[in-house]
């Protein structure tokens, strides 16, 4: 940190905004999973035209149709820009503990509500780790996310992140405490336990980033060190 201000700005914008202000290095991530995105959406299509480089995710997850697919799309709208690709490993706190039992999965919203996506990273966990059986929450889905289920039709197996508002929270935990399982893992970015009472064991999912092959991040930031 310098002292008349950052050295560095990384500006997150999620998956609805554009950068508010003109950065050195507009750095775009595209789902394979969510192949035909892309060109569908705005903001989306046009981040992707601005973008100086873009990272393919999810290798590891999607099919070699939805790359190729998302690979043609980028060399439609922005030729120019190099393309990385990266694998998404998902991981889980003391994955030992998931083997052999019957889990509840609870997926994040962009995934499970508003994504448009069946499951997500936590539902992946469940099968990578050994998960006996995932236990599909909607016999015992309460309120506001019995709502979610009857809004979002394409929701898997796996629970909707709710909690926006104190109705949802309170049904979210109503939820979890009658769906029969061992233990819940969450694969969203707070931790439930923080904003609602979880009686059953709990553990929180997460995933990396792991770029494969050239050009790499070394390659897109060397450019950019000197200035």
């Amino acid at each position: 940190m310098q002292r008349d201000g950052a050295t560095v700005i990384l500006w997150d914008g999620g998956n609805n905004d554009l950068p508010f202000f003109r950065p050195d290095l507009l750095l775009v991530v595209v789902d394979p999973l969510r192949a035909g995105d892309a060109l569908r959406y705005h903001p989306g299509q046009t981040c992707l035209r601005m973008a100086d480089a873009i990272l393919i995710n999810k290798i590891d997850a999607a099919g070699e149709g939805q790359i190729g697919e998302v690979t043609r799309n980028i060399a439609t709208v922005n030729p120019r820009a190099p393309v990385l690709r990266a694998a998404s490993p998902v991981s889980v706190e003391r994955p030992d503990e998931v083997r052999g039992k019957r889990v509840l999965v609870e997926d994040g919203p962009t995934t499970s509500t508003h994504g448009g996506m069946p499951t997500g990273a936590g539902y992946a966990a469940a099968l990578r780790f050994g998960a006996v059986a995932v236990v599909a929450p909607r016999p015992w889905a309460a309120g506001s996310v019995a709502d979610a289920y009857r809004q979002y039709g394409h929701i898997g197996p796996v629970l909707p992140a709710l909690g926006y508002d104190e109705v949802q929270r309170r049904d979210l935990a109503a939820t979890i405490a009658a769906v029969p399982c061992d233990l819940v893992l969450s694969a969203t970015p707070i931790d439930l336990r923080r904003t609602i009472p979880v009686e059953k064991p709990l553990l929180r999912v997460g995933y990396e980033v792991a770029i494969q092959g050239r050009p790499n991040l070394d390659d897109i930031l060397a450019p950019y060190r000197h200035r």
